[in-house]
């Protein structure tokens, strides 16, 4: 790889140790690996697909104009690309094939039904490739990370007040407690200081950024537990969606730039969560319905738990015929079991998302509280409001005092345990009255919406991993070398415009792709799109074995 310049930051702080740059932990970029090689061959083919598209376009206007003028306007408007998303349908021959399998055997008609499928297509893997030249290619420097406690709580400060001036408008579904504004908010603000204690390294946040992570993982119990608890909905296209936008994007990141599943591990701990709740509330769902039922199933949750991660050995010997999946070796602790860090993981929130499901059964007992509460006698409703808010800030105190300030490793051990009891106060604060149930802070809520873009994009186009796969990020992103704060704000601009943009070009490809209610036309969408990956894939390893060997 190419050399790399480093900077330190002129603010004053304290430096963060920076990862080993030892000459065997570098793969020179010289030597792209056969994944590699073939997300380029699948951008060039999507390429060469959406250029002909738009060639097909030009060509039937210009057609059209000479047949038809006076219908010009009408064709402008009925062009692609001010039609709505519509999700690819299968089309039924001799044989059954779907719009996608005719687009890519270049049939016009097919590649004008796929133009939008194909332009975020080429949108996303042009971010894949940015991603490549920012934390690969070395010709973005890096610098070291420095830490000021000062300049952190400023800058928080700041932010919230000028979302607070700008943005708090009422949430739609005034007055219910924990509502979508609301948990949204909730994982905006915790994100943007999950965001900055990497950023600076800001080691004397560990602890509440775990609480942090912890929140995340409630919000899976909650959110899941929710929605089939109401909807009943186990389809098909639902779980599809469910596993798309937990997965689609880190898969290719994972492709592009040769690192493990487990090091964006926020993924595929969600992912295993939200298997279990899906599965525990879809076996023998007429059962969801009672008391009992759910009483038995919680229950068994909480064993299965205690079975995997407090059993010893139990862990490893169920997941180590997944190692090539969920192993992670740390460049730097090569020795190291490769299923430690998803072990490790995993089982500091392996109880939080359990509580997430209680809170969300409970949720309809909890409102009615609120809102007899609401109607009561305004004296008496202050008194117990009061009585509430004292009660939490003494508990809130206790665990301050005795859990929250342990040491690292102290904590660690009693975090699976008691993160709860902080999540519960701040629940209850957050809804203790109907204004502050009412309202939420909208940028925050904004930033709540691409919390898993951010998380991933932060390791490749805001802070960098150095050239070394699988590595952790513990250096940052130089794009104006000697001027950090200036820095700071570009990098942050373009990392969020970016994991926004990333946000909706899957969000189309996941609706294009997966229909939610055509369970043929899924099957067959992702068949041929495996399918594809595969061919790209297999191209690549012969050129791998024959050009780069």
């Amino acid at each position: 790889a190419a050399s790399r310049r480093h900077y330190r930051h002129s603010n004053a702080g304290i430096s963060a140790g920076s990862l080993p740059m030892d000459s065997k932990m570098v793969e020179t970029v010289g030597n792209p690996t056969a994944p590699q090689v073939g997300c380029l061959l699948a951008l060039v083919y999507v390429a060469a697909l959406y250029v002909y598209a738009e060639c097909l376009e030009l060509f039937r206007k210009n057609k059209s104009k000479q047949d038809e003028p006076q219908k010009d306007v009408e064709m402008l408007d009925q062009s692609s690309e001010n039609k709505p998303l519509t999700p690819l349908k299968v089309m039924t021959q001799v044989l059954p094939t779907s719009t996608l399998l005719r687009a890519a055997q270049l049939r016009p008609e097919a590649v004008l039904e796929c133009k939008e499928l194909l332009r975020n297509t080429m949108e996303f893997g042009l971010i894949l490739g940015w991603f490549f030249v920012a934390d690969r290619s070395g010709i973005v420097p890096d610098g070291e990370k420095t830490y000021s406690r000062d300049f952190l709580m400023f800058f928080m400060f700041l932010l919230t007040a000028a979302f607070m001036w700008k943005s708090l408008p009422v949430t739609k579904t005034k007055g219910a407690p924990l509502n979508r504004d609301q948990t949204e908010e909730w994982k905006g603000w915790m994100q943007v200081l999950f965001l900055l204690y990497h950023y600076f390294e800001a080691k004397e946040l560990y602890n509440a950024i775990r609480l942090f992570i912890a929140a995340y993982v409630w919000m899976t119990g909650f959110g899941n537990f929710s929605y089939y608890y109401v909807r009943k909905d186990f389809t098909l296209g639902r779980f599809a969606h469910m596993m798309w936008r937990l997965n689609f994007f880190v898969f290719f990141c994972c492709a592009v730039l040769s690192n493990s599943y487990v090091l964006y591990y926020i993924c595929p701990m969600h992912t295993i969560f939200t298997l279990f709740i899906y599965g525990i509330l879809g076996v023998a769902s007429q059962y969801n319905t009672s008391n009992t039922g759910i009483a038995i199933k919680i229950a068994f949750c909480f064993a299965l738990v205690g079975l995997l991660w407090e059993t010893p050995g139990v862990f490893k010997t169920v997941f180590r015929p997944l190692e090539w999946l969920v192993g992670y070796t740390d460049p730097r602790k090569p020795d190291i079991d490769p299923l430690h860090e998803w072990e490790f993981r995993s089982g500091l929130d392996r109880y939080i998302w359990i509580w997430g499901m209680i809170c969300a059964y409970m949720h309809p007992r909890f409102e009615k509280v609120l809102n007899w509460l609401d109607d009561m006698n305004q004296n008496y409703a202050l008194a117990i409001r009061s009585s509430i808010v004292a009660a939490c800030a003494v508990l809130g105190a206790v665990y301050y005092e005795h859990i929250y300030c342990l040491p690292k490793l102290e904590y660690n051990a009693v975090h699976p345990y008691t993160s709860w009891i902080p999540l519960t106060l701040f629940i209850v604060l957050r809804n203790v009255t109907p204004t502050l149930r009412s309202v939420h802070i909208a940028n925050y809520a904004f930033l709540g919406k691409i919390t898993l873009e951010t998380y991933i994009a932060q390791f490749h186009i805001w802070l960098s991993t150095a050239n070394v796969p699988n590595a952790q990020p513990a250096k940052l992103m130089v794009l104006i070398d000697g001027y950090p704060l200036m820095n700071f704000f570009l990098c942050t601009a373009l990392y969020i415009l970016i994991s926004h943009r990333v946000f909706n070009v899957t969000n189309n490809i996941k609706f294009l792709m997966l229909p939610l209610k055509d369970n043929k036309a899924l099957l067959y969408n992702f068949g041929i799109m495996t399918g594809l990956l595969t061919i790209c894939y297999i191209i690549a390893l012969v050129l791998h074995a024959t050009v780069w060997v």
